[in-house]
C-alpha cells in the first residue's frame, strides 16, 4: 500500500473532499544544521509590504535583493521540529530551496495532475505569499493572503504553464509578532495510477559504518517505511553488517523489516542485480537502489513513491546526489549519454554542475528552473517498478560501471522514461575525491563502454567511440600510467571474447586485474612523499614558466614530438633514481606528466602517492597493443554488435542471475 494512500488529509476549508499528500515541508535535524540551506532561506525580491520588484520584460526575476536585516537571515534556531518552524518579528522565511519548492514541471509533465492545493498551517499575524517561476527562472506572485492567529491557508495552484519548467514555492512574513509555520503540504484530490510497495535494496562492501547510520536514519524516521515492503542488504565484503556495532538496534528498530543477504563479490551490477531479482520475487512493485557509501534524507523515499505511484506509465524515479564532504552542493541535475562518443560529457548547456546552494539558493539560480529530462539516473538512488524488470530483465552483468546507464537507456527504448526528482536526493561521496577513470576501474569502465555502445549506439561502429579510446591510451601512456593503459587493452580483449562469460567473470576478474597492479611502479602508494628519494630537477623550465597547455594550432605538432622523445629517448639513471617533481593530483594532466621522466604523484583522497616513471620499451608496447586491439574491434564490430544483442535478454533474465545468485551467495534472515 503507497504512502499516497496512507497519507490522506482533509482541508478544514469545508472541502468534502479527500486530499492527497504530495510533498510535505520538511526541515533538518540536529546531525544536519549545516545542510538549512536546502530547507529553509530568507527574503525575496518582492517583500510582503509593498517593496517594488525587480522586472525584466515585465517579468520579476528570481534573484532576491538580499535584506542586510539579520531578521531576515534563516538559522537553524527558526528550527521547531522536521516539520514545523517559525519566522520572527518582522522575519520572512521562504520555502524556495531545494528540498520544499514544489518542482510543478516535473509533476505537470510526467504526471496528469493539472492542479495541486497547497496547504500551510500556520499560527500568529503575518502574510503568506505564494510564488512560481517559469522555464527562464523568472519570478512571478501568485497570491498573497493574511494570517492572524490559528490559520489553515490553501491555494488552488494549475500547472497548465509549466510544460518547460518551473517551481512553485511560498514565503511566510511575521508582523510584530512571530509567526509559527506549523505544517505545509502539497496536496492533491486525484487518484494516483497504482498504489505500489517497495523493497529497498543497499548493496554493500566494506562499508559498515554507513550501511549502520542509514538503517538507524530509516528506522528514525518511520513515516518513510509506511510504503516499504522490505529494507534489504546485500553485503559482498567481509566486515559483514550482521555483525558490526549497533546492528542489533536498527534491526529492531525496523521492525521485522531488515533482511541480509550475504553473497560473494559480484560487484554493484551484482548487488543491485540481486536486488532487483528479490523484489520481483517477493511481488514489491518497485525496488529502491541505494548505493552503501551516502547519506540519505528519508523523506527522498516517499517522494519517490508518491510521485511513481502518480506517473502516467511505469517509470523509474531517481533522486539527485549531494557531495557528502560540502553538503549543500548539488553533483548534476541530470544524466546523459553522448550519444556519439558514448563517454563522460560536458555538462548538459541547460545547467551546470556542482552546484552550490550556499551561494546560491533556488532563487538566484535562473537556469535551474528549467526541467532537465535524462537519459537515466545513477544507483545512488533509483526507484525502478518491478513491471520494468519483467519486461526487459535485470541488470547487466558488468561488475561495476556503466550499469545503470545501460539499464536506463534500455528501459527509455522500451517505452520507460526515466525522471530525476528535484527535492529526493542522497549525500555520496562526491567524485572529486575519487579517480576512477585510473587504476583497475579503468578495465570496468571500458569494457561496460564498448558494451553499451554495441547495444545501444545508433553510429556505424560506434561513431567517434574508438578513436577517442585511442586518445584516451594515448593520454594514458604518455602520462606514465601504463597499468591503466594495459587495463584499458585487457577490456577490449575480453569484450571480443563475446557476452557468455559475463557472469562467469563476475567474481574473479577484479581480483585478476588487481593482481596485476604489482608490476607497476605507479600503483605502489606510500602515505608519505619523503617515504621516495629526494627530488632532483634534470632540466630547468624554459624561462621559468613551467609546463602549459599547447594551443590547438600546435597541438598536433607538439604531440608528435612527444610521442617520439617518450619512445625513442633512454631515461637517465638520475631520473630512474630521483624524480623530478611533487606533483598534487589536480595537476596530473596528460599534458604536464608527459614533459617527465619520473615523478612522485598523489592519488585523489590525498592520503597517499606514488612514483611514476617512463619506461619506453613498455610505452611503445603499450602503443602497438592498443592500435591493434581498437582495430581488431572495429573489423569485429558487426560480429560483436549481432553477438550482444542476441544475448542481451538472456544475460539479464531472472534465470540467469538466480543461477549466478545461487554459486555465490547464502541467505541470511533477520
Amino acid at each position: 500500500m503507497s504512502v499516497a494512500t496512507k497519507t490522506e488529509s482533509t482541508t478544514a476549508d469545508g472541502d468534502s473532499r479527500s486530499w492527497r499528500t504530495l510533498q510535505r515541508v520538511i526541515l533538518p535535524g540536529d546531525a544536519d544544521q549545516e545542510t538549512l540551506p536546502l530547507y529553509l532561506d530568507a527574503g525575496t525580491s518582492a517583500g510582503a509590504f509593498g517593496d517594488s520588484p525587480t522586472t525584466v520584460r515585465g517579468e520579476r526575476q528570481a534573484k532576491p535583493a538580499r535584506a542586510a536585516d539579520g531578521a531576515n537571515t534563516a538559522s537553524y534556531e527558526d528550527v521547531v521540529s522536521r516539520t514545523a518552524t517559525s519566522a520572527r518579528p518582522g522575519q520572512r522565511l521562504s520555502f524556495s530551496t531545494y528540498f520544499n519548492a514544489f518542482p510543478a514541471s516535473y509533476w505537470r509533465r510526467w504526471t496528469p495532475l493539472r492542479t495541486v492545493r497547497l496547504r500551510v498551517v500556520t499560527k500568529g499575524a503575518g502574510t503568506v505569499s505564494v510564488y512560481k517561476s517559469n522555464a527562464r527562472g523568472s519570478l512571478q506572485h501568485v497570491e498573497t493572503t493574511r494570517v492572524k492567529g490559528a490559520t489553515e491557508s490553501t491555494f488552488d495552484l494549475s500547472l497548465a504553464p509549466f510544460g518547460d519548467g518551473g517551481w512553485y514555492w511560498f514565503d511566510v512574513t511575521a508582523g510584530a509578532e512571530a509567526v509559527a509555520i506549523q505544517a505545509a503540504e502539497w496536496l492533491t484530490d486525484e487518484e494516483p495510477r497504482t498504489n505500489g510497495d517497495i523493497t529497498v535494496e543497499i548493496t554493500t562492501l566494506n562499508k559498515t559504518d554507513f550501511c549502520i547510520n542509514n538503517l538507524r536514519i530509516l528506522g528514525e524516521h518511520p513515516e518513510a517505511l509506511q510504503s516499504v515492503k522490505e529494507v534489504l542488504v546485500v553485503d559482498q565484503g567481509t566486515q559483514k553488517v550482521a555483525e558490526a556495532d549497533g546492528f542489533a538496534e536498527v534491526a529492531a528498530a525496523l521492525g521485522g523489516k531488515l533482511r541480509i543477504i550475504n553473497q560473494d563479490n559480484l560487484g554493484g551490477s551484482g548487488g543491485f542485480a540481486r536486488g532487483m531479482y528479490e523484489a520481483v520475487k517477493n511481488d514489491s512493485d518497485y525496488v529502491l537502489l541505494l548505493d552503501d557509501d551516502v547519506v540519505v534524507e528519508p523523506e527522498s523515499i516517499t517522494r519517490l513513491a508518491v510521485f511513481a505511484d502518480y506517473c502516467k506509465k511505469p517509470t523509474l524515479v531517481g533522486g539527485h546526489m549531494f557531495d557528502l564532504h560540502d553538503r549543500n552542493v548539488l553533483h548534476t541535475l541530470g544524466e546523459v549519454v553522448n550519444p556519439y562518443i558514448i563517454g563522460p560529457d560536458e555538462p548538459n548547456p541547460d545547467q551546470q554542475m556542482r552546484h552550490n546552494f550556499s551561494q546560491e539558493t533556488l532563487r538566484d539560480t535562473a537556469w535551474m528552473h528549467r526541467r532537465v529530462d535524462v537519459d537515466y539516473n545513477g544507483w545512488w538512488m533509483c526507484l525502478i517498478p518491478t513491471q520494468v524488470i519483467r519486461e526487459i530483465g535485470l541488470s547487466l552483468p558488468v561488475f561495476i560501471k556503466w550499469d545503470d546507464a545501460e539499464y536506463g537507456v534500455r528501459a527509455k527504448a522500451a517505452g520507460y522514461p526515466t525522471v530525476s526528482l528535484p527535492g529526493a536526493a542522497v549525500w555520496h561521496v562526491s567524485w572529486i575525491d575519487k579517480d576512477d577513470m585510473v587504476g583497475w576501474q579503468s578495465y570496468f569502465h571500458t569494457r561496460n563502454r564498448f558494451i553499451f555502445a554495441l547495444l545501444h549506439s545508433p553510429y556505424e561502429h560506434g561513431g567517434g567511440l574508438v578513436e577517442n579510446s585511442l586518445k584516451l591510451d594515448l593520454k594514458h601512456n604518455i602520462s606514465m600510467q601504463y597499468y591503466t593503459v594495459q587495463g584499458r587493452i585487457d577490456a577490449l580483449r575480453d569484450l571480443m571474447k563475446g557476452p557468455a562469460g559475463l557472469h562467469g567473470m563476475l567474481p574473479t576478474r577484479l581480483p585478476e586485474i588487481r593482481a596485476l597492479a604489482a608490476g607497476y611502479t605507479e600503483t605502489q602508494f606510500k602515505p608519505d612523499v619523503d617515504e621516495f628519494p629526494a627530488v632532483k630537477v634534470a632540466r630547468l623550465p624554459r624561462r621559468g614558466k613551467g609546463f602549459s597547455v599547447p594551443s590547438l594550432v600546435k597541438l598536433a605538432p607538439w604531440l608528435a614530438k612527444n610521442v617520439i622523445r617518450q619512445v625513442a629517448t633512454p631515461v637517465t639513471d638520475q631520473r630512474q633514481q630521483h624524480p623530478e617533481a611533487v606533483v598534487a593530483h589536480q595537476d596530473n594532466k596528460w599534458w604536464r606528466m608527459s614533459q617527465f621522466d619520473s615523478a612522485i604523484v598523489s592519488n585523489a583522497e590525498g592520503s597517499a602517492a606514488s612514483w611514476y616513471k617512463r619506461d619506453p620499451k613498455l610505452v611503445r608496447k603499450l602503443l602497438v597493443d592498443s592500435v591493434k586491439v581498437h582495430g581488431e574491434v572495429l573489423r569485429q564490430w558487426p560480429r560483436l554488435k549481432a553477438e550482444y544483442r542476441d544475448a542481451l535478454a538472456a544475460i539479464t533474465s531472472v534465470e540467469a542471475w538466480e543461477k549466478t545468485f545461487a554459486e555465490h551467495s547464502e541467505i541470511s534472515e533477520n
